[in-house]
C-alpha cells in the first residue's frame, strides 16, 4: 500500500518511527515532511499529503502533529479525504471498520510511541465492514455524498 505521511515539528520523532514500521511491513511511504524539529506550520506539510490522497496518488495517509486535530481539520477540507483522530486502538478499529477512514491523525505530544504504534497497526490492518454489512455501507455512502456536495 502507498501511504502519505506528514508532520509538524511536534510529530517528527513519532512520524519517523511509524514510517520505519510501515516500510518494514512492505508499504511504500511518501514523506511530505517536515524533516526537522524546527518550528513548522502544519498546513505546509499536511495539505500536500492530503492533496495526494484526495487525487488518488496514495492509498492512505498518516498525519502526526502535536494533538492530531490540526491535521484532521486540514485533511478533511479536501474531497475524498476522510480523516479521523485516534488516541487509542479501539478508536482506530472503529474508524476503519465502521467509517472507512483513509487518513489517520495522531498527536505526538499526547500519545506515547507504544500506543501510537498499536493504533497504526490496528488502523492499517482493520477492514471496512461495509463490504459485508449493509448498514456501514449505507452510512458511509451518506458521508461520501456530503463530501461530493460540499468538497468538490
Amino acid at each position: 500500500m502507498k501511504i502519505a505521511m506528514a508532520n509538524d515539528h511536534a510529530g517528527l520523532a513519532l512520524k519517523l518511527e511509524i514510517k520505519n514500521w510501515l516500510e518494514l511491513q512492505g508499504h511504500e511511504v511518501v514523506d511530505f515532511g517536515t524533516h526537522t524539529d524546527a518550528a513548522a506550520d502544519l498546513p505546509d506539510y499536511v495539505y500536500p499529503a492530503a492533496a495526494a490522497l484526495s487525487r488518488g496518488e496514495v492509498d492512505r495517509a498518516i498525519l502526526v502533529d502535536g494533538v492530531g486535530y490540526g491535521s484532521a481539520m486540514i485533511a478533511n477540507k479536501l474531497p475524498n479525504v476522510f480523516a479521523a483522530v485516534c488516541q487509542d486502538s479501539f478508536c482506530a478499529e472503529l474508524a476503519r471498520s465502521h467509517s472507512n477512514t483513509n487518513a489517520l491523525c495522531i498527536g505526538g505530544k499526547i500519545i506515547g510511541a507504544a500506543i501510537a504504534m498499536e493504533i497504526v497497526r490496528v488502523w492499517m490492518t482493520t477492514e471496512w465492514l461495509g463490504y459485508t454489512e449493509e448498514k456501514y455501507a449505507r452510512r458511509v455512502a451518506k458521508v461520501v455524498e456530503l463530501d461530493r456536495a460540499h468538497c468538490n
